[in-house]
């Protein structure tokens, strides 16, 4: 078993941002915590959701790279939306960032709104689940 964390980032309190597991078979499960639209230092840049959501994809990525997984190794996710008509209503720009950060890679995806989320400022946080075949 590996903790998952970018060496820049400040640690997390009481949680792990990924974990990497080594299967018989060769392949790793790479689990990516809860992620929130923050940069590594744990501030918010922008209250705006879709930039958000872009730091949010950006942070996965930071985080499968540490247990040397990419973006098209992710067999699914799970998002998070504190309003689901602003969620909505930014599916170009979500389109957009989730392309330009992860790729035209469409995993498995569940969606759900929320009462709240444990950041006030936070309006979204996604967690992934990465296979990684063996040799990579």
């Amino acid at each position: 078993m590996q903790v998952l964390q970018p060496p820049e980032w400040a640690k997390p309190r009481g949680y792990a941002n990924g974990m990497a597991f080594e299967m018989t078979a060769g392949s790793r499960i790479v689990f990516v915590g809860g992620q929130i639209g923050w940069n590594g230092q744990q501030r918010f840049e922008t209250d705006d959701f879709a930039l958000q959501v872009r730091q949010t994809l950006e942070n996965i990525v930071a985080i499968l790279a540490e247990g040397n997984a990419r973006p098209e190794h992710i067999v699914r996710m799970t998002w998070y939306v504190k309003d689901k008509r602003e969620y909505v209503a930014n599916y170009p720009a979500i389109g957009e960032h989730y392309r330009a950060v992860i790729g035209r890679h469409f995993p498995a995806m569940t969606a759900v709104e929320v009462a709240d989320l444990v950041e006030d400022e936070a309006k979204v946080e996604i967690e992934v689940t990465a296979v990684v075949p063996p040799g990579v």
